[in-house]
């Protein structure tokens, strides 16, 4: 089977540079790469998270942001939310119960949708 293994997301964004001291804040790392262009996060489980400038990426984009979100899971919805907003991270959806569970939404300084969510365990 031909399957890829999704192991890396793309963002484009206007300023890597102020998109990755965003990314840094939340995340709490470091990007691994940076330039003027590009910003490059190694999250824990082997994602790699990628901040593109929209202006220098090819082929030209094309895209708004806000179309698609990426989604971390927490178990610590509210105290992370909590934690969020004292870092003044701008909030879309405040903390709310949904029929996969617990999940709040915030927005990057482009607009990109990051959800956080706790998944309900079923049986």
């Amino acid at each position: 089977m031909l399957t890829p293994n999704l192991d890396y997301v793309l963002l484009f964004v206007k300023d890597p540079t102020i998109s990755a001291e965003f990314y840094s804040k939340i995340l709490g790392l470091k990007p691994i790469e940076q330039s003027p262009t590009f910003a490059l996060f190694a999250l824990p489980n082997n994602l790699k998270l990628g901040l593109w400038s929209s202006k220098t990426a090819e082929p030209k984009v094309t895209a708004q942001p806000g179309a698609a979100e990426i989604t971390f899971s927490n178990d610590n919805i509210d105290e992370l939310y909590q934690h969020w907003l004292d870092l003044g991270i701008p909030i879309a959806q405040k903390p709310t119960d949904t029929d996969f569970g617990r999940t709040f939404v915030v927005l990057d300084p482009d607009g990109h949708r990051i959800r956080i969510h706790k998944m309900i365990k079923r049986s």
